[in-house]
């Protein structure tokens, strides 16, 4: 889809052998069951060896090199914005995504946050079927290039 045409136009420029090789190396295909948005597998393809199902150690390593945001933690930010806008917290600058949050300071929002969201009406936002199904409805909608002011 959108990754597949991304992969296919880099591997026009430059060397194109080598291009589409690593462009290639870098697509998975990922297998959500429509109706519950559960992952059933993930697989590379591309490579000597695809496509192939991720083993543990790839999805770990995967996980690594993407970075430490995850939808939970998304969500308790947003939670942790709207206790600071109601508290008047008065700090309006924005977080870029440049700006790199500790493990240690991660590991601290998430034990205060926690408890308050799992106690607020905020809490069915972090289940697993809630965050599968979005996680699928945002994919389809980042491949059809939706603007979120467009969705309803």
């Amino acid at each position: 889809m959108a990754a597949i045409d991304n992969a296919q136009r880099k591997s026009r420029t430059g060397n194109k052998k080598s291009s589409a090789r690593k462009s290639s190396l870098d697509l998975l295909t990922i297998t959500i069951h429509a109706k519950t948005g559960q992952i059933v597998k993930i697989e590379r393809v591309g490579g000597p060896d695809a496509p192939h199902e991720l083993s543990t150690e790839e999805k770990a390593s995967l996980a690594k090199e993407s970075g430490r945001a995850t939808l939970e933690a998304i969500v308790e930010q947003a939670f942790e914005a709207g206790i600071a806008s109601v508290l008047g917290d008065g700090s309006d600058e924005e977080d870029s995504e440049d700006s790199i949050e500790s493990k240690k300071d991660a590991n601290l929002r998430h034990l205060l946050l926690r408890p308050l969201i799992e106690n607020s009406s905020a809490k069915r936002l972090i289940r697993r079927d809630v965050l599968g199904r979005a996680i699928l409805k945002t994919l389809i909608d980042h491949d059809r290039g939706s603007r979120p002011e467009a969705r309803g």
